[in-house]
């Protein structure tokens, strides 16, 4: 039963970090039509560029950094070690912790996007009019991937939980082995009987 229960845990954890992958694979695939867009408006020369494009660099890093979070958390879920598990612990809770910052910046700052380097690609401003004309989506696809990466931490504490060796409850003979008892006891034979000569008494 313990097995069952373990296996079905790794298979939710993997099944929740497929979410946080997801959204990975599609930042890449965006960011590599903005690339294909910059490319050829530069190539066209109707615009100048003087600085690099940082606003495509760094959405294509994070949507390869989701992906190896996920393979990350793959492993974990399918090890299911100590140290694995530890580690995507650690990194999901960085990623959540700098999500966190990023959004309490936007929210309380009014003018963050003076702190943003100027983006010559005008991309940056495409994605947000889009952010802001799909707010309701976006909104819903945020609390879904917060809910994802908060799912998978506890998952990943479950995990690693230690387990008990040994227990009079154990149904699990393959993990928890017994130990081997003789059918009946060893008791040491009783000694052989002696027989003392008889003594005869001396007659005078």
């Amino acid at each position: 039963m313990a097995r069952i229960m373990r296996s079905c845990l790794q298979s939710l954890m993997k099944w929740v970090n497929y979410v946080v992958g997801m959204v990975g694979v599609a930042m890449i695939l965006y960011g590599f039509w903005m690339v294909r867009v910059w490319q050829r408006d530069r190539d066209s020369g109707s615009t100048f560029y003087s600085t690099a494009p940082w606003f495509i660099y760094a959405f294509l890093g994070m949507g390869v950094i989701l992906c190896l979070i996920t393979w990350i958390g793959r492993v974990a879920a399918d090890t299911a070690n100590g140290c694995c598990l530890s580690c995507y612990m650690f990194i999901m809770c960085l990623l959540i912790l700098i999500e966190i910052m990023v959004t309490a910046d936007v929210l309380l700052n009014s003018d963050w996007e003076k702190d943003l380097p100027e983006d010559p690609t005008g991309r940056f401003s495409d994605f947000e009019d889009f952010v802001k004309s799909n707010y309701d989506v976006f909104k819903w696809i945020g609390l879904l991937i917060l809910l994802a990466q908060g799912l998978s931490i506890l998952l990943t504490v479950v995990l690693r939980t230690p387990r008990p060796r040994r227990g009079p409850d154990f149904d699990d003979d393959d993990e928890y082995p017994q130990t081997k008892l003789p059918l009946l006891g060893h008791a040491p034979p009783p000694p052989p009987y002696a027989v003392a000569p008889p003594a005869f008494a001396s007659v005078k």
